[in-house]
């Protein structure tokens, strides 16, 4: 198995450098790979914020890597959580940060936009200190 960075999912995603694109397929494709919470983390910014992804269409990227019997997510219920509060309207930094807060009874943050938000779409609570 292999852990992969960022930059591999990036090149296999956007195609922007063939070359580079290519050698990620093969990585990706032809090996069990092993992807970090924090690597999903910064690809989601990396594709939302300099390539101009929508979010719905990294979500569903993010779908089709957890769907795939050679790809393990570190901490996929968490993860399969974090990606079902992003189709509901949470950014994907906000929603992982709410879904990694374990048995913990609340999440507390200054974001008024978030805690309005997650409201009811959270399995806890989330509240604007």
């Amino acid at each position: 198995m292999l852990a992969v960075d960022t930059n591999v999912l990036v090149r296999f995603f956007t195609r922007d450098d063939p070359h580079q694109a290519e050698r990620a397929r093969a990585v990706i494709v032809g090996n069990e790979i092993w992807i970090s919470k924090t690597v999903l983390l910064e690809t989601e910014w990396v594709l939302r914020r300099t390539y101009k992804f929508p979010a719905e269409r990294v979500i569903s990227i993010f779908q089709s890597l957890a769907a795939s019997e050679t790809v393990f997510i570190e901490d996929p219920f968490t993860v399969a959580e974090a990606l079902r509060l992003a189709a509901d309207g949470l950014d994907f930094a906000n929603a992982l940060h709410v879904a990694s807060a374990g048995s913990s009874a609340q999440f507390v943050t200054f974001d008024a936009d978030l805690a309005k938000k997650a409201k009811g779409l959270a399995r806890i609570e989330v509240s604007r200190v």
